[in-house]
């Protein structure tokens, strides 16, 4: 029997730092829901909004994979691998922690605010050796369709992470509807996040923010009832065995 939990826009945790508005679907920082900490291996889902120059100061991660996506405005990039720069609206950050890194995260932009969906999963074994990836996602490829952009295989479309997760993205029209059929039927289940827009899964309603987690299914079928942009992330249900 497919199980379902609906997470509204106005039921995450919030907290305005001043230098950075940002909004938790999971238990996070200061807010706790014991309810909500966490789907399967996608441990944190933060809808961070950062002011014109300021920033994440360097800090240190282990034993996590973590991907940025930029919506508005850009994000300035540096860790203890050497890597740095500029990763634009429309680009993909993806990082193994691993055995432990240090990074910043800062809004170069002394005009503009920079707003980007912050992502964190456990990786299926730990300690790995750190490692950077930045892609540029395509407008095209994600028109009425699924554009896949992490997955597993290194060889893969998109980026890849130790962990046995499919994201996909996807601009779809009014009226427009689109299926998916997990990679994993047995172990997956779907994460799906309304970035902008509103969209029909059934009989339930998901508007911008939105989002519903979905287990025990093999495929599914949305429609947009407006314009929309939405965010797909299929993942393992069951925590790896190091955190049992």
């Amino acid at each position: 029997m497919q199980n379902k939990i609906i997470y509204k826009a106005d039921s995450r945790g919030h907290a305005n730092h001043g230098w950075l508005n940002t909004y938790h679907s999971f238990s996070f920082a200061n807010y706790r829901d014991n309810e909500r900490i966490h789907f399967g291996v996608l441990r944190v889902l933060n809808d961070d909004t950062v002011a014109p120059g300021r920033g994440f100061g360097t800090h240190p991660h282990d034993n996590m994979e973590i991907i940025s996506i930029p919506t508005e405005g850009r994000l300035e990039h540096r860790d203890s691998m050497g890597n740095g720069g500029i990763i634009e609206t429309g680009e993909v950050q993806v990082m193994s922690a691993g055995t432990g890194i240090q990074h910043s995260e800062f809004n170069p932009d002394e005009n503009q605010e920079s707003k980007f969906f912050q992502i964190w999963l456990f990786p299926n074994k730990r300690n790995v050796e750190p490692r950077y990836q930045q892609i540029k996602l395509s407008k095209e490829e994600r028109k009425n369709k699924w554009d896949q952009f992490i997955s597993p295989n290194e060889e893969d479309k998109g980026a890849w992470i130790h962990q046995n997760a499919w994201f996909h993205i996807a601009d779809l029209a009014e009226e427009k509807s689109l299926s998916y059929q997990l990679k994993d039927k047995e172990n997956n289940g779907i994460f799906l996040f309304v970035i902008e827009g509103e969209i029909s899964l059934a009989e339930d309603k998901l508007s911008k923010r939105d989002a519903i987690g979905l287990t025990n299914l093999e495929e599914f079928n949305i429609t947009a009832n407006k314009n929309s942009k939405i965010l797909l992330m299929e993942v393992p249900m069951q925590l790896p065995s190091y955190l049992k």
